[in-house]
């Protein structure tokens, strides 16, 4: 048997199923939610068929190659997620924040949160190795505070670049990430309370001072979001138009919903165009789920969503190294943080942001970039009995360890 049938065969089979399993769920989806559209949901349907068809390439590229090799990219497409979104700052390009390059368009800040990942994964891992060769002064030198200056540095300033885009739906993703990131790598907890307590005494001067100056739109969106539930008066024909038909949608759909593709005389708000149609297969696309499918399907998809972060972390606990757990730790936080927000808008759970929803939203490039991290968990899988180095250092002095022959 050659090396590549068997890594094939030592796939992780129910995480490729439960993510091929949403993404089918997600073509009928867009076909539906797209509708309204000029082009037709078929042609959005048609699309996406063609992501899926070279994310699935990427995919298994990905989960048969050792993902130690992936960690040459970090810094190049780091720096170019970097400069692609700063050249956004300022510039007028709705809600969507995307680089048109004739052929491609595509939004560049889920590309800096991959890379971001990715890099992160890789200089955790090595710190302990580099902090040998680096003269302790004081405290200044320890590995937490190396740790805790490395994932601020590399999560901070793209997050404050992302939010001075206007694009502050990516930018929340940073923060759960940076979390995660901290805990796997092993930061002691008196580390992580203390920033919990600083973190907590920095919100009201980020929100009333910083928000405003960067993020107009941000402010009258959570603004908006606090009167709808402390159950203020607000103007549904205005500003609160979406999230009130929105949260309808979601709420009349009863047990079984008014079926796939309703039309209005089914009961279809979005038939009615009272969801935002424009967006519906991509942002909002979970309302036309809900509205169509009813709790069943709501809740089927969630499980779903549900089993895939529950077979990373299983995937996790079986990494060989810690750039692996950090790998998919970090996946996984990038997961929830778009599952989070984009149902819970929804649902009055969060601020209207737009934000996909992961392998079933209509989104080009972002679900290869999905399929891509799925991939690397499936590497992380499929090498996790890979042959480790005959030395590790410690600390004052090389271990031989004995062969597995």
């Amino acid at each position: 048997m050659t090396p590549l049938f068997r890594k094939l065969l030592g796939l992780n089979w129910p995480l490729v199923l439960t993510m091929y399993g949403l993404l089918v769920f997600g073509v009928f989806s867009i076909e539906s939610a797209a509708r309204h559209l000029p082009q037709g949901g078929a042609w959005f349907a048609d699309k996406q068929k063609d992501w899926i068809l070279i994310g699935s390439v990427v995919y298994f590229g990905a989960a048969l190659i050792d993902y130690k090799w992936v960690k040459w990219l970090a810094i190049p497409l780091f720096g170019v997620a970097m400069a692609l979104c700063v050249s956004l700052i300022g510039k007028d390009r709705g809600d969507v924040h995307q680089i048109d390059s004739g052929l491609l368009r595509f939004q560049p800040a889920p590309m800096a949160i991959v890379a971001g990942i990715i890099l992160l994964s890789w200089l955790l891992q090595d710190l302990p190795r580099l902090g040998r060769r680096i003269p302790k002064v004081g405290w200044i030198f320890e590995e937490p505070i190396v740790k805790v200056a490395l994932v601020g540095l590399f999560t901070g300033v793209p997050f404050l670049i992302v939010v001075a885009m206007g694009d502050m739906g990516s930018a929340l993703v940073w923060v759960p990430l940076a979390v995660i990131c901290l805990l796997v790598s092993g930061v002691p907890f008196r580390y992580l309370s203390c920033m919990g307590l600083l973190a907590a005494a920095i919100i009201p001067i980020a929100y009333f001072v910083v928000l405003p100056t960067v993020s107009e739109t941000g402010t009258k969106r959570i603004e908006l979001f606090l009167d709808m539930v402390d159950g203020k008066e607000v103007d549904v024909s205005g500003p609160a138009w979406a999230p009130h038909n929105i949260a309808i949608a979601v709420g009349k759909s009863g047990w079984a919903g008014v079926g796939w593709n309703a039309s209005a005389n089914d009961g279809s708000l979005h038939d009615k165009k009272f969801v935002p149609w424009k967006t519906a297969h991509n942002d909002f696309i979970f309302p036309i789920i809900a509205e169509e499918h009813g709790f069943r399907g709501s809740i089927l998809l969630i499980t779903a969503f549900g089993l895939l972060l529950v077979l990373c972390l299983f995937i996790g606990t079986y990494a060989r190294d810690p750039m692996g757990r950090l790998l998919v730790g970090g996946v996984v936080a990038l997961f929830f943080a778009h599952i989070f927000e984009s149902i819970g808008m929804c649902i009055l759970l969060m601020p209207i942001t737009g934000i996909p929803l992961p392998l079933v939203s209509y989104s080009g490039t972002f679900v290869v970039m999905c399929m891509f991290l799925l991939g690397l968990v499936q590497s992380v899988w499929v090498h996790r009995d890979a042959e480790r180095p005959l030395v590790e250092e410690a600390p004052d002095k090389a271990v031989s360890v004995p062969s597995r022959r």
